[in-house]
């Protein structure tokens, strides 16, 4: 998601802030939760995607190329928290770079979890670029019967 935290002296970002926080308002009641996302503190962020399930979540970053043993996916409080490095790959000095795009270094994003999240139960798999970490949710309360019992009254 594009954010822009502060107001810049440049009047076009300054136009993508104010239209950033009026689609935010306009969106606020089609969330069935809020899914606060806390401020990236590096050079790239993760694209991820959030699902929700009958019985679990699931939240699938999109980080091809970073290693399994670079990724930490971390839990403190209702935090969740995936971190890690892309190392960047040493080219070969007999062809001529033209463009250099691809994202290196340090990234993290941290998720508030919502109170319907088992944080004990929380699990994560790597593959084919793709972490997914699955959330099991709380168990609900069960309704519960009470018993009456009738008193005969006396006449």
């Amino acid at each position: 998601m594009f954010s822009i935290t502060k107001r810049s002296p440049d009047p076009m970002l300054d136009l993508l802030y104010r239209l950033e926080q009026r689609m935010g308002r306009a969106l606020e009641p089609f969330r069935s939760f809020d899914w606060e996302v806390g401020e990236p503190s590096t050079a790239w962020v993760p694209a991820v995607d959030i699902v929700e399930e009958p019985d679990l979540m699931k939240i699938t970053a999109e980080i091809p190329g970073v290693k399994p043993e670079d990724v930490k996916v971390t839990v403190t409080d209702n935090l969740l928290t995936i971190s890690g490095t892309k190392m960047q790959v040493k080219e070969e000095k007999t062809s001529k770079l033209h463009r250099f795009e691809r994202n290196y270094g340090a990234f993290q994003r941290t998720f508030t979890l919502p109170t319907t999240v088992n944080g004990k139960g929380i699990k994560a798999a790597y593959g084919e670029g793709l972490l997914t970490v699955t959330l099991p949710k709380v168990e609900t309360a069960k309704p519960q019967s009470v018993s009456i019992d009738v008193v005969p009254t006396h006449k």
